[in-house]
């Protein structure tokens, strides 16, 4: 299956790709690895779920937030690919949550701070066929 189609079939769709916040490229592909920079919660070049999980937003907010940059990231990627379906595996996704010290929920990384008070942040690595 085509992963914009599996995408579409969960109901999701790529949204334009974001513009980096600070000096640096979405997305870069060389040699066979395609390295997805950190990207946040955007949409229409604004950031969304400001603040940190447990305290001003809810671990539901959280996992929305989280399907947002992880289809920012694969909208940054395709714009260097030209197609999501050259991604042959995924190597290694970095997810990390900006949480309330007191919060002991979170599934992956718990951070204190993450870049402009975003609610989550992640990176991906994908191998190239």
């Amino acid at each position: 299956m085509r992963i914009e189609a599996g995408l579409k079939e969960l109901g999701l769709e790529l949204l334009p790709t974001p513009r980096p916040a600070a000096n640096y490229v979405g997305a870069i592909h060389t040699g066979n690895p395609l390295l997805v920079s950190g990207h946040g919660p955007t949409q229409n070049g604004q950031f969304t779920y400001i603040g940190k999980i447990g305290k001003a937003l809810s671990v539901k907010d959280g996992y929305t937030a989280a399907r947002l940059v992880a289809l920012n990231c694969l909208a940054s990627g395709k714009s260097v690919l030209g197609d999501l379906d050259r991604i042959a595996r995924v190597v290694k996704i970095l997810g990390m949550v900006n949480c309330s010290a007191d919060f002991g929920d979170q599934p992956t990384v718990g951070m204190q701070a993450l870049p402009f008070g975003i609610a989550v942040e992640i990176k991906m690595i994908f191998e190239v066929a």
